[in-house]
């Protein structure tokens, strides 16, 4: 991942000033700042939910700002947002399935995918219970196997 010199506006506002860094294949990060720093809006950008106003976003080499990009890059990364993104009434593996289908796993090999994530989040148990019945600490789990479905 390459991200150079990104910037932000809304408006006359700044919301990201010239952010720039680089990550290697496998690694994982986090953002560390106070709050209106950018941090939710850099995560924006990397995930195509916006995109910046200068700079580039550059994930295994597929550019993120354009729409062939962004379909190629989206399979290579995993995100994990700081609220979890739950569907009301859809079980754990609903979920797992869900985002699987999006980060465009085969459906002939998603199902083994899913048992695995499950196994490897310890959430088996939790499989067919709606997701907004987990504890918090369940709902985790289930945000970070959403992330790390596919081997991004």
């Amino acid at each position: 991942m390459r991200v150079n010199q990104v910037k932000k506006y809304y408006g006359k506002a700044r919301a990201v000033k010239g952010v720039s860094f680089g990550l290697e294949h496998g690694e994982c990060f986090a953002l560390l700042g106070v709050s209106g720093a950018g941090k939710t809006t850099v995560f924006k950008g990397l995930t195509g939910e916006i995109y910046p106003t200068k700079g580039s976003i550059h994930i295994n080499g597929s550019d993120m700002t354009t729409a062939s990009g962004f379909k190629l890059g989206r399979k290579n990364i995993g995100y994990c947002p700081q609220f979890d993104a739950i569907f009301e009434g859809l079980t754990v593996y609903e979920h797992i399935e869900i985002y699987a289908a999006l980060k465009g796993i085969k459906a002939d090999i998603r199902v083994k995918l899913i048992e695995k994530s499950l196994k490897e989040m310890d959430l088996e148990s939790y499989r067919d219970i709606r997701a907004n019945n987990l504890s918090g600490g369940n709902k985790r789990k289930m945000s970070v196997a959403m992330a790390l479905i596919g081997n991004p």
